[in-house]
């Protein structure tokens, strides 16, 4: 049986914010779309293809000294497409310099395709996860 966007969204939550690592890209469709339509200046809005997306993101994920404490998924919201859903969530994670903890909110939408993500288009307060890092 094929997950749906619910059942790829929990498993994302368990495999990338529920533990630290690199991300295998399981997740993800070989042409997969990311889209960071905010991304702070000199930070890339759009990457094509899961392993560009993984020489991006694994670099990035290992060099945030943030530990990720607790996640909470505030809504999900169907769309007239099936196999698309909005989330919004938020993230909770405590610097490992500095000690400072902090939430940060995120909105995601999220397309699927044979249990796995095909465009994921993220929402995030750039300046809530600077606080907490700094």
């Amino acid at each position: 049986m094929t997950e749906d966007p619910r059942e790829v969204f929990a498993r994302i939550r368990r495999e990338w914010f529920g533990r630290p690592g690199p991300l295998t890209g399981d997740l993800l469709a070989e042409d997969v779309v990311m889209e960071m339509p905010f991304a702070p200046e000199g930070r890339p809005v759009r990457i094509e293809g899961r392993e560009a997306w993984l020489r991006f993101a694994n670099p990035e994920r290992a060099a945030i000294p943030v530990r990720i404490d607790g996640q909470r998924v505030l809504a999900v919201h169907d769309t007239r497409d099936p196999a698309t859903i909005v989330v919004e969530y938020e993230l909770t994670g405590t610097s490992v310099r500095t000690g400072r903890q902090g939430t940060a909110a995120f909105i995601a939408v999220l397309s699927v395709r044979d249990g796995r993500v095909t465009r994921w288009r993220e929402y995030q307060d750039p300046l809530a996860m600077a606080r907490i890092v700094s």
